[in-house]
């Protein structure tokens, strides 16, 4: 998958809730990172919700507030299994 540039800043400044230490400095490392994790962008909450149900995993509370998923600016979802 290509990430765009909207999903690698994203990433970038957003890394931290998934990770203890940056696993990226530079676009570049952000979309090799995200490739080598298999990460997808979605297009909508319904599409988060269906993502981890169909993966099985079960998220406590809000799935939107789980570290998994960061929110693209133009209301896109990059959601990175850690």
């Amino acid at each position: 998958m290509i990430y765009d540039e909207e999903v690698l800043k994203a990433f970038l400044e957003n890394q931290g809730q998934l990770f203890d230490e940056p696993v990226a400095e530079n676009m570049e490392e952000a979309d090799d990172f995200l490739d080598m994790m298999m990460a997808t962008v979605v297009n909508s909450v319904k599409e988060v919700d269906e993502y981890f149900e169909e993966a099985g995993l079960d998220v406590e509370g809000d799935i939107m507030d789980a570290c998994e998923v960061f929110p693209i600016p133009d209301g896109r979802y990059l959601i990175v299994e850690g």
